[in-house]
């Protein structure tokens, strides 16, 4: 009924006659059951001028259909007829239903479940209701029908500016207020979802689009209830403000995480710590959030105490418990960005629903945490600084922080200062661990263990572990060996440096081949290491070289951060380096492991890039390797490595460069070119080609520093910054021709044709591009000569040679096309498509940009996923489509945030303007021109001129 009028017995579908006798079954079902006489049904089907053979037609249509729906379902009682079929049988029962369970869930607080029953409830409409069904009964019922649609709509797009989706609403309303324009709840919302993605102007301008529609159409002002809200909006109304835990809709119920590191069996002494912590956490549960910093030197023993704490507090936390260790000690500490990102996984969140940006995660983060009792274990850290964004944000969820910094600044917070043990509490210890009879039989040799321990936990338990596992040893043989001031007293009394002489205690438990490991896989930068990349460092089979780490985590040297991957505590890392220069010495192994693991990532980044752009001969270009990297014959199995290895990786390309390996660094700064262009990972490969390019400048290798400057020049011209991108392209350009390097002399002047295009000098664009596809055909690379034609296509569609345009991008996507490439061809579709559109010819222009699309969103490209909506939404406009222009603009600006720089940002609010101009709503379009003209006016840029042209008739009226 919700769409075509359409049965089906099982899956096969029932014939439905004419469209009379479909107006007939429409007017019996719609009656839920209750009988028809034959004279509603003349009147339902023809009003006020039946047929002379009105009543005929009708027995004639009941005996058809009741042929088509089986024996029981069409009945004829007293004249009439009826319909007995079960409830659930009609979409529009069962949509009904949805909605009803919907709003009982939104009164008992579960927002999510009803919007989930209500996007449901709305699925069950397929066009038009009761689409082709003629006769006045229907037409009234069809109104109504699509009423209740725009109910359920506005009903759910309330809850979602409720849980914060303000941004992803604008989208949806502004095409659905082109469609009602008189509708003037979708306005409301419309008006309260712009003002809360920061976009006040656009806000008022609706308000007064309404009013002067209304006045113009119905002769009417604004409803109180819009007039009131804009008021608000003036005023900055704080009411009116986002949700203070604005969440994502997930995909999957929430989950209760239960992530606490087991707590040791043997934990001993600090009652009144425990206590005092207890209480604290204690207080989280009806009042107010509980957040706890336990403060101390490393290795006095925070995380363990923590741990138990936090073990001993669950049953009151029973929605969960998260932890991370923030790697505050370390000189590269936990971004908050991604402590969120995993928080949120754990809470059940897919991936595509997690935010990029710092505040966009920390408020869905505390809008998860909203209405339940978790407990957040915050390990490591470096300052208030990095914690602030990991707090929850409402009662009934507590936060117990280590850190070796007291945390004054963190407001709120319970500071606890952590100090050694008591030699009693210490002595105590290392007898529960030890043995109560081997300590009792040499008890002052035990006390002048934990002694010369500092009367540190960690150091305490390493060394008592060192004798459990040794019954042949006794304590004073421990006792004697830590006697030794060389390798230890300096150490215990220094404060950071006591750490050390505990973790060389450990580091004298370990077999020649573990200790080789040790002191290896500490050499490696980032954040921790994968099976398969520390068998390069260890040139070990992954079998093996999993025992190995296995027996490193055993012995605490090694945490497992997760299935298959690795990660040495800051500190021990610093240890394991310390034992590798002084145990390796004269030994070449570090060099040599630090280049195996540099083969590694650059041969299986190498294979990635082929993978995706096969036939282009960057990879050719490449320094030769050594050791192998990973195979990948899926595409989506390729890219998730990337991305996955990405700080890694990039921490091997600036470890490389200080190390003086620069042209291993900057050949794999080419080969993850991926990461610069998906908006994650863009500043750190910003920053890692910034310290290649400034190693190589210092050392002179210019072969080097012109590869850097051609990638920062991509990524300056990604993110929106044309001058600095010309400038290292054009100082890359020499230095490569003198070294006849093919890459850089075909790819930097690529960059600065389409950099020349975005700036309006087209005829130094051409010449660029000119010399690239020369290049790029010189060097045999199909796939490269393929873009420079595409990027040509456009500095001709800018002078107005479309038809030059559309001719060389077809040769572009001809090239990708004939390679079987997809990525590649995405960006020849895309560049053909804008030319189409240009020429006129729309059908082929959507299905060009269209596919480009798909592909983009594909390879997780969210640059050019934004692009290609805003291309879309330019062939809309030019088919005079200004509603569905507007919808796929909005679209562009979400996927186009923290991309692409301002100037992609002013092209696509100017063109979102146009729709809203074509659409009546002149207001919201000055506030999108406005925006747009203060965007082009910090940058400089000639669309200046453009936008004050738009906005001049406007200005005059």
């Amino acid at each position: 009924m919700l769409g075509p009028v359409r049965a089906w017995r099982g899956g096969e579908a029932l014939p439905m006659g004419s469209p009379q006798q479909r107006a007939l079954l429409t007017a019996l079902l719609l009656r839920e059951g209750r009988m028809a006489t034959a004279a509603q049904l003349i009147d339902a089907l023809w009003g006020d001028e039946p047929p002379s053979q009105a009543l005929a037609a009708i027995r004639t249509y009941a005996s058809r259909l009741r042929k088509a729906l089986g024996p029981g379902v069409l009945v004829s009682e007293a004249g009439g007829y009826a319909v007995r079929m079960p409830s659930d049988a009609l979409d529009l029962s069962y949509a009904e239903d949805l909605a009803a369970t919907a709003e009982k869930a939104r009164s008992e607080g579960d927002l999510h479940r009803a919007r989930t029953v209500l996007n449901q409830a709305l699925a069950r409409w397929d066009g038009e209701p009761l689409a082709g069904v003629p006769g006045p009964y229907a037409a009234t019922q069809r109104t109504r029908l699509e009423e209740m649609r725009l109910q359920l709509l506005e009903t759910r797009l309330d809850m979602d500016l409720e849980q914060g989706c303000h941004a992803e609403a604008v989208s949806e309303l502004t095409a659905l207020t082109a469609a009602h324009p008189l509708r003037e709840r979708l306005r409301e919302l419309l008006m309260l979802a712009l003002y809360r993605s920061g976009r006040q102007a656009e806000a008022l301008a609706v308000y007064a689009d309404t009013r002067r529609l209304l006045a113009d159409e119905l002769g009417v002002d604004p409803r109180p209830g819009l007039s009131e809200l804009q008021q608000r909006i003036l005023q900055a109304d704080p009411g009116l403000a986002e949700p203070s835990a604005p969440a994502a809709e997930p995909a999957v119920t929430l989950v209760r995480p239960a992530q606490l590191p087991a707590t040791v069996p043997d934990f001993t002494g600090r009652a009144s710590f425990v206590s005092e912590l207890s209480d604290v956490l204690s207080t989280a549960e009806g009042r107010v959030m509980a957040v706890s910093a336990v403060a101390g030197i490393g290795g006095v023993g925070k995380t363990t105490l923590a741990v138990h704490v936090a073990h001993r507090s669950r049953t009151r936390f029973p929605d969960g418990q998260l932890y991370v260790d923030l790697q505050g000690a370390g000189p590269r500490a936990a971004e908050p960005e991604a402590v969120l990102g995993a928080f949120l996984r754990a809470l059940g969140t897919p991936d595509t629903a997690i935010p990029e940006t710092l505040e966009e995660r920390a408020a869905l983060f505390r809008s998860m945490l909203d209405g339940r009792r978790i407990l957040i274990l915050l390990d490591n850290a470096r300052d208030a600084a990095q914690v602030r964004p990991l707090l929850p944000g409402t009662e009934g969820c507590a936060s117990l922080i280590t850190s070796r910094v007291r945390m004054v600044d963190l407001a709120g917070a319970h500071l606890v200062d952590l100090d050694v043990m008591s030699p009693e509490e210490a002595l105590q210890l290392f007898t529960r661990i030890v043995g109560a009879e081997r300590v009792a039989a040499e008890r002052e040799s035990a006390l002048d263990v934990v002694a010369a321990c500092g009367f540190l936990p960690l150091a305490i338990r390493i060394a008592a572990s060192r004798l459990a596992a040794r019954r042949t040893w006794t304590v004073s043989v421990l006792a004697a060996k830590l006697a030794d001031e060389r390798r230890r007293l300096d150490e215990l009394q220094a404060g950071d440096l006591a750490v050390k002489a505990t973790f060389e205690l450990g580091y004298g438990q370990l077999e020649p081949n573990q200790a080789r490991a040790f002191r290896l896989l500490g050499l490696a930068d980032g954040p921790d290491l994968s099976l398969a990349a520390a068998a390069a460092v260890l040139d070990l089979p992954q079998d093996d070289t999993e025992d190995l780490l296995e027996a490193l985590v055993d012995t605490s040297l090694l945490e497992s951060a997760a299935p298959g991957r690795y990660r040495f505590h800051d500190l021990v890392r610093l240890y394991a380096r310390a034992c590798a220069e002084r145990d390796e010495q004269p030994n070449a192994e570090p060099p040599a492991a630090l280049t195996r693991l540099l083969d590694f990532y650059l041969a299986t980044a190498a294979g990635v890039y082929g993978l995706e752009r096969p036939g282009d001969r960057t990879v050719d270009h490449l320094a030769p390797t050594s050791y192998p990297g990973l195979r990948f014959t899926d595409s989506r199995a390729a890219l998730d490595w990337l991305y996955a290895e990405a700080d890694c990786l990039l921490a091997a390309v600036r470890q490389a460069g200080q190390s003086g390996a620069l042209r291993r660094a900057v050949d794999l700064l080419l080969a993850a070119k991926d990461l610069a262009e998906t908006g994650v990972s863009a500043r750190r490969y910003e920053a890692a080609a910034t310290a290649v390019r400034d190693a190589a400048a210092a050392a002179g290798d210019t072969w080097v520093e012109s590869r850097a400057r051609t990638t920062l020049a991509q990524v300056h011209s990604t993110a929106g910054r044309f001058a600095r991108a010309d400038e290292e392209a054009a100082r890359a350009l020499p230095p490569a021709r003198t070294a006849h390097d093919p890459w850089v002399s075909s790819n930097a002047p690529n960059e600065r044709g389409i950099i020349a295009l975005y700036e309006g000098r087209h005829e130094d664009g051409e010449r660029h591009l000119g010399e690239s596809i020369a290049a790029f055909r010189a060097d045999g690379n199909r796939p490269g000569e393929a873009s420079a034609l595409c990027n040509l296509s456009r500095i001709h569609l800018a002078g107005g040679r479309t038809e030059s345009a559309v001719r060389l991008a077809g040769q572009g996507v001809a090239i990708y096309d004939q390679l079987g490439l997809t990525l590649r061809l995405a960006n020849g579709r895309y560049a053909l498509g804008m030319a189409l559109t240009q020429a006129g010819r729309l059908p082929d222009a959507l299905d060009q940009l269209t596919g480009a699309l798909a592909v983009f969103r594909a390879s997780r490209q969210r640059l050019w996923e934004g692009m290609s909506l805003f291309r879309l939404a330019e062939a809309h406009l030019a088919g005079d489509r200004p509603a569905q222009t507007a919808v796929l603009a909005e679209q562009a600006l979400v996927a186009l945030r923290q991309i692409g720089g301002e100037w992609r940002r002013g092209n696509v609010l100017t063109l979102l303007g146009r729709a809203l101009a074509r659409l009546g709503q002149s207001d919201r379009a000055r506030a999108c021109w406005s925006e747009a003209l203060a965007i082009y006016e910090e940058l400089g840029s000639s669309e200046a001129t453009e936008v004050r042209a738009l906005l001049a008739p406007i200005a005059a009226a």
